[in-house]
């Protein structure tokens, strides 16, 4: 049986789960709801679904069994507490929320209601992504040395002035690194396991009118004892595609966007001049570099997808809650040790 999924706010990114929930299996968009009902309504008319004049009464409506909270970061506990006290499962634009205290409100919650909760870290269902994991996984890089992220991007004036929610403390969470990077931290860690130590810096370089950072470099030192860098920006003009390097004793491999641009091993396989030849090229966007709606939606189907496997199976996900807060909790740290001036420990 579809699985009948509610959308609670209808900004830019709702766009793009509306569109994958639509070509997804299994499931199938019943309507949405957003503070202002005028724009629930023209949303709503876009994508041939119900508009809800408050979020209370599409939780009321049973054909409702999921919801998807695509409002700011700083605002998805409130919407996710809802949904899961209504008795439905939860999905979560990222980051999951602004303050690992906010992301456990919802865990439990969600836990507490015997739901499932995900959240949309979509990079990880890239075919590159997963050669990457699965690599790491197989022990071929040896002992891993380095994990490094650079996302170097670009976000004009324009772009935070376009909404009063946007490089705000209250409701961004940050800025270069909770709201752009944290794609790449999540795959980072995912990648590399647990950090242990961090030390780092931020700045606020050319934007005006923000709270936030627009320079971030970090320096982690990972449980495995592997040392890495992360580095996050959107004064980087005019962008480049987001970039996750790893390096071993055995091997080095370098992810760009939907790309692998590097993949070298100590051992070859037959398969690895197969995936040199085949991994090159396919990112069809501009993966966000420097337009945050020139992305594409597939990813978003394929977590969707995901979903959709752990109600019908009633299984864990890869992107549920505890996997959603690690990289929060990341970028927590980095905001503590730019402020403090000290390592952070966690």
């Amino acid at each position: 049986m579809s699985i009948g999924i509610g959308i609670v706010g209808t900004g830019m990114i709702s766009n793009f789960h509306a569109k994958a929930i639509t070509d997804a299996q299994g499931c199938h968009l019943v309507g949405c709801a957003d503070r202002v009902p005028e724009r629930a309504k023209e949303f709503a008319d876009k994508y041939g679904c119900n508009g809800y004049d408050s979020v209370d009464a599409m939780l009321a409506d049973p054909a409702v069994q999921a919801v998807s909270v695509c409002t700011p970061s700083g605002a998805h506990l409130e919407p996710a507490l809802a949904a899961a006290h209504a008795g439905k499962h939860v999905i979560v634009e990222k980051p999951l929320e602004i303050t690992t205290e906010r992301c456990d409100q919802i865990i439990d919650a969600v836990d507490a209601a015997g739901k499932k909760l995900i959240v949309t870290f979509q990079s990880r269902f890239h075919r590159s992504s997963r050669l990457m994991k699965q690599a790491v996984d197989a022990g071929r890089f040896g002992t891993v040395t380095m994990g490094d992220a650079y996302v170097k991007w670009y976000r004009s004036q324009e772009y935070y002035d376009s909404g009063a929610w946007r490089g705000t403390w209250a409701l961004d969470g940050g800025g270069a690194l909770m709201n752009q990077a944290i794609h790449s931290v999540d795959l980072l860690v995912w990648l590399m396991g647990d950090v242990e130590e961090i030390s780092a810096m931020t700045a606020t370089m050319t934007h005006e009118r923000i709270e936030v950072e627009d320079v971030a470099v970090a320096n982690l030192k990972f449980k495995s004892g592997a040392l890495g860098v992360i580095e996050a920006t959107t004064t980087a003009y005019p962008g480049a595609l987001k970039r996750i390097e790893i390096c071993g004793s055995n091997g080095s491999a370098v992810l760009e966007e939907e790309d692998i641009i590097q993949w070298d091993f100590a051992d070859e396989t037959e398969e690895d001049k197969q995936i040199r030849e085949s991994m090159m090229g396919n990112t069809e966007s501009g993966g966000g570099a420097s337009d945050p709606s020139a992305i594409d939606h597939h990813g978003h189907t394929k977590l969707f997808e995901e979903f959709v496997g752990t109600v019908n199976e009633d299984r864990p996900s890869i992107l549920d809650g505890r996997e959603g807060r690690r990289s929060v909790e990341v970028i927590r740290a980095i905001y503590e040790s730019a402020k403090t001036g000290q390592r952070v420990r966690l």
